[in-house]
């Protein structure tokens, strides 16, 4: 959208919008822009919250007062969360180490292949019940999809497994495919939370996976590939969980 409205503009309709991710809006440089600390995919911010929604369109409409750009202003007030979205995600099974910073490459890679099996019964629960997944946009299974991002981690740089793909983009998919069958396999036992923000923290915090999708950030981060460089910058892990792996 940000690129859209300086064609907009140029036909002579003023526009402002709302940016996810500020280092998208400071390259491409838009007319008007009000930057919000959320995740992704909530724009306003807090669901079922008119009056903190409100706040946040009316910020972004007053940009409009502006008669030229490009205008990035940052919206400073942070979502509310409910106190009964503060609830605790109970895991459904045992993993059998916590994840911890200093654990070994080696080690990662076998609890994370422990847990990817662990979560499979609990996953296989969700679909018989929701008759449904937003996880499998790469076409692999989650056992594949492990084994994927384990073999870049090992070293490998030919996407062998999605070679209609390339890397950058089949390792964004990956990990977006696997976030979703952790979450789905989790939110399917009975009594668990369903905020996105409970659900979340869980899993960043939680999980050897995290850990394996924030090894893939740091080998990115390391590449002289700048789609590579870009997906480790902005699009594995969320900005707001990015303090979980500052020691690593």
């Amino acid at each position: 959208m940000g690129g859209l409205s300086h064609y907009i503009e140029d036909e002579g309709i003023a526009t402002t919008h709302i940016s996810l991710i500020r280092e998208h809006t400071e390259v491409i440089k838009p007319p008007r822009t009000l930057w919000v600390p959320f995740e992704l995919g909530r724009p306003l911010g807090a669901p079922n919250d008119a009056d903190f929604q409100k706040r946040v369109l009316r910020n972004t409409l007053k940009l409009l007062e502006a008669d030229a750009g490009p205008i990035l202003v940052d919206y400073t007030e942070e979502a509310p969360v409910a106190e009964t979205d503060q609830k605790p995600v109970a895991c459904p099974v045992n993993f059998a180490l916590p994840p911890n910073p200093d654990t070994p490459v080696e080690n990662l890679i076998s609890n994370f292949k422990q847990e990817v099996d662990q979560m499979r019964a609990w996953y296989d629960t969700a679909i018989e019940k929701h008759g449904r997944t937003t996880s499998g946009a790469t076409g692999l299974s989650a056992e594949e999809t492990a084994a994927f991002i384990i073999a870049f981690v090992q070293g490998e740089r030919q996407n062998k497994r999605m070679p209609d793909l390339v890397l950058s983009t089949a390792l964004r998919m990956a990990a977006q495919d696997l976030k979703a069958y952790y979450l789905e396999a989790v939110a399917a036992q009975p009594g668990q939370p369903t905020d996105s923000t409970s659900l979340s923290d869980w899993f960043w915090g939680q999980t050897a996976a995290a850990r394996m999708i924030n090894e893939v950030r740091k080998i990115c981060l390391e590449s002289g590939d700048k789609d590579l460089n870009l997906l480790g910058k902005l699009l594995l892990v969320p900005r707001s969980q990015l303090h979980r792996f500052k020691a690593s």
